[in-house]
């Protein structure tokens, strides 16, 4: 049995040569983390309130399975299994108002939340309703650093695309898997994800700030707000 806790549906991806496959995905996350940079952009540069659109995940989804997946951009049509995971996502037809909720509770909790908490949130839900046949880990990881750097307003660099399903480390995993046991007790518990996600943001402030630190010195950077 595999240990890898990615989707289990009845789809063939579009292309079936892996290293083309491969090299498609590498190329659709790049684009998925402009587009995120993008968003980010958008809000900071703005007055207007944040407020998170099912239309917003929706697309990010769509870049992420772009020539890879019938389903890009679209909500899964049936049920779905979650590999070495207890969890049994919720039935087709609830993901659409599940994932309505989730926003809206997003937005109406937005400037009164402490970050971290709803980084740890959305990252965890997004996982839990899985509304995707795949790409459910790749969305969902984008929304962290997105939150976060819309709270503080700042200007900050994420190094790296979403990572494959080979990199993910089993503490994400666990993490999740953990968030949704505490779940099964009544409470939601989210300390776990919220200390993974807090090492993670962590790296990426400091990194923010080394490059401020030593701007024009070594190779070109990453794509930044500006």
């Amino acid at each position: 049995m595999s240990d890898d806790r990615h989707s289990k549906a009845a789809e063939a991806s579009l292309i079936t040569d892996p290293i083309e496959e491969a090299r498609r995905e590498s190329e659709n996350a790049v684009a998925q983390f402009d587009r995120v940079l993008d968003l980010i952009d958008d809000v900071v540069r703005s007055d207007r309130p944040f407020r998170l659109r099912p239309s917003m995940i929706l697309d990010l989804h769509r870049i992420v399975l772009d020539g890879l997946s019938a389903y890009a951009g679209n909500y899964r049509p049936g049920g779905i299994e979650i590999g070495q995971s207890k969890h049994v996502p919720p039935d087709a037809h609830l993901v659409p108002g599940l994932i309505e909720e989730m926003c809206d509770h997003v937005t109406d909790t937005f400037d009164n939340t402490v970050p971290l908490h709803l980084c740890a949130y959305v990252m965890w839900r997004l996982n839990w309703i899985h509304p995707f046949t795949d790409g459910n880990g790749r969305t969902s990881e984008r929304w962290p650093i997105t939150f976060f750097a819309q709270r503080l307003a700042i200007a900050c660099r994420v190094t790296k695309p979403s990572l494959s399903r080979s990199q993910r480390t089993k503490g994400h995993y666990n993490a999740l898997e953990a968030a949704d046991e505490s779940l099964t007790t009544g409470e939601l518990n989210m300390q776990v994800l919220e200390e993974l996600l807090d090492g993670q943001l962590a790296r990426q402030l400091l990194s923010a700030y080394d490059d401020a630190k030593n701007a024009g010195v070594g190779p070109p950077k990453d794509r930044k707000l500006h």
